[in-house]
């Protein structure tokens, strides 16, 4: 089924290609067209796509841009159509360079990617802090009842068990951009040994804001990769998510005062919920 859908998705984007009723279209539309046709596979499909590909269907669309963009502020909506023409900006201004800067800054992408992997344990002073349990003091929850670790925490523990310098996350390719979610793969290696690979991501609100999210994104892949060596596993453990929430948080209901929805949303006790959200008493 996925091939199926990589097929269709490679037509689709010839078709926009060669048609000339698709010069008046604007990048919006153009990539609200593929993701229909690409479904839920479109992240890795759109990797498989060759670059030179994807910046001639950028390029190809680019002229319109203006023309389409006057055409919009005229249109019921105007404001949700600026919005969303952050995201061509930020694929043709932002991403493309970016993604070009970086393709010869991959690092341990040969045959010593994996080195190290599974060959021994690491020593006991080590494993005792990696895992020890969390303190209570340091869990945090969202507002929709998720628990997590400051990304701080981990780096924190990292550097207590390796030490500074003893540890480093690396970047495994270019960054990618999904809709407004930029995501990238790093690896985590430990006394210079192969522990554990994963995908960061970070939804993008703003083009100005690239660089934080890209951080953001960096910091997710650390707090994934720390998974594999049993750190804060607690945050994964049905038992001890119900038990935390029961003595240390509480689900109130709150008004949101910009919008003036009402929900029912997780805090901690004695915190408060962070604006625009307003407790109900």
């Amino acid at each position: 089924m996925g091939c199926y859908r990589c097929v269709l998705f490679v037509r689709k984007l010839g078709s926009l290609l060669r048609s000339t009723t698709s010069q008046m279209m604007n990048h919006t539309t153009a990539v609200r067209m593929l993701m229909r046709t690409a479904a839920p596979s479109a992240p890795l499909m759109l990797r498989l796509v060759r670059p030179d590909v994807m910046a001639a269907f950028a390029a190809r669309h680019a002229s319109s841009t203006a023309t389409a963009s006057k055409t919009n502020s005229n249109m019921s909506g105007a404001a949700d159509a600026s919005t969303m023409d952050k995201l061509p900006r930020l694929i043709d201004q932002t991403l493309s360079p970016l993604v070009a800067s970086e393709s010869q800054t991959f690092h341990r992408d040969g045959p010593d990617a994996f080195v190290g992997m599974a060959t021994e344990a690491f020593p006991d002073p080590v494993v005792d802090i990696l895992l020890a349990d969390i303190n209570p003091d340091d869990v945090e929850i969202k507002p929709d009842g998720l628990l997590y670790l400051p990304e701080i925490k981990y780096r924190r523990i990292l550097n207590r068990a390796f030490k500074p310098g003893g540890w480093a996350l690396v970047p495994r390719g270019p960054h990618s951009l999904t809709g407004r979610m930029i995501s990238r793969e790093y690896a985590l290696y430990c006394y210079g040994r192969f522990v554990s690979q994963a995908r960061g991501e970070q939804e993008v609100f703003d083009e100005k804001l690239l660089p934080t999210a890209i951080e953001g994104c960096k910091s997710n892949a650390l707090l994934r990769c720390s998974k594999d060596l049993g750190i804060a596993s607690e945050l994964w453990d049905p038992s001890f998510i119900r038990k935390f929430k029961a003595d240390h948080c509480e689900h109130v209901w709150a008004k949101n005062a910009a919008r003036g929805t009402k929900s029912k949303l997780w805090r901690l006790k004695g915190a408060r919920l962070e604006y625009p959200w307003e407790e109900m008493r």
